[in-house]
């Protein structure tokens, strides 16, 4: 996703000179290195000072520019909160703020490098629009997206490096705003985004190879929310799962169990997410996110029980 966004935002800046990119002590390589050896006039990197690279941006966009707040998810969004929330949301700047690595994928980096609540967080704010893409093509999508539509602030939440490619041949476009279908089914119906989606492909599989027909449906705007579409897919399903890399309030297993609630739905709802603590565990992605319990295996167990 990381390379893809890069990619994606530098040829977005040889066509629009209005696009900055202001980092935070992040090293730029591939595409990123080549829009700062490009457009070094475009590229400003503040050090750890990421209250000064949103204050920054702010000005830009004030300008008439389309800048982007580029590093590591806690620092993009934590560190510089109330800067993200007056100088850009209170304004409504054109504004993306990118998260890498949100959620727990800095895992051997310990809790201080982990976005657990970032959707959560950044959906609170008045203004701002919510944007997890579940892929490397979803990213150059929704890149494109902020690069040339966007009208307010934007949270950006990607991935780090490695994710695979899983909506090549879905069903719908990505369109801002909503919800999309991978693949389609009549029974259960799976929803994610982000890094996660990985997890939903291959849970959806194993119930396919169970017997069930399986819809997977991408959520990768969390905020404006699907709500239409959303109903409609929960009425179509007896069976509906969420899997998101997020803490249990905020996002999107909140969101679908308040309006199975509000439609009146019969669907029996599963969520999966990750825990409403700090998990004290050293290891890779996977294994932090199965000490939250998010593991394919886990997820078809409790589908069957």
């Amino acid at each position: 996703m990381r390379n893809h966004f890069a990619e994606t935002l530098y040829a977005k800046g040889v066509e629009d000179p209005r696009i900055h990119v202001v980092v935070a002590d992040i090293s730029p390589a591939g595409s990123m290195g080549k829009f700062r050896e490009e457009f070094p006039e475009r590229f400003i990197n503040t050090g750890v000072a990421e209250q000064a690279m949103i204050g920054i941006c702010a000005g830009l966009a004030l300008k008439g520019m389309r800048p982007f707040a580029y590093t590591i998810a806690t620092f993009s969004l934590y560190r510089p909160f109330e800067m993200v929330r007056d100088d850009l949301c209170y304004q409504n700047l054109p504004v993306t703020v990118v998260g890498i690595g949100g959620g727990v994928i800095y895992s051997t980096l310990g809790g201080t490098h982990y976005a657990q609540e970032d959707v959560a967080i950044a959906a609170s704010i008045p203004n701002m629009t919510v944007i997890a893409p579940s892929d490397p093509l979803e990213t150059v999508a929704a890149t494109e997206y902020c690069a040339t539509e966007s009208q307010g602030p934007v949270y950006l939440r990607l991935g780090k490096a490695g994710e695979p490619v899983l909506t090549e041949g879905a069903v719908d476009p990505w369109r801002f705003g909503k919800l999309r279908r991978i693949q389609t089914g009549d029974d259960v119906l799976i929803l994610s985004y982000g890094v996660t989606m990985r997890h939903a492909s291959q849970v959806a599989q194993r119930l396919r190879d169970s017997g069930r027909s399986v819809s997977l449906v991408a959520a990768s705007t969390l905020k404006p929310f699907d709500k239409e579409g959303a109903a409609a897919l929960i009425k179509a399903h007896k069976h509906v799962i969420v899997i998101e890399e997020m803490v249990p309030r905020g996002g999107l297993a909140s969101e679908i169990k308040q309006l199975a609630w509000d439609i009146g739905a019969t669907a029996r709802i599963d969520t999966h997410t990750l825990k409403d603590e700090f998990v004290h565990c050293y290891g890779s992605h996977d294994d932090i996110l199965a000490e939250h319990g998010i593991s394919v295996e886990k997820i078809v167990a409790q589908a069957a029980a």
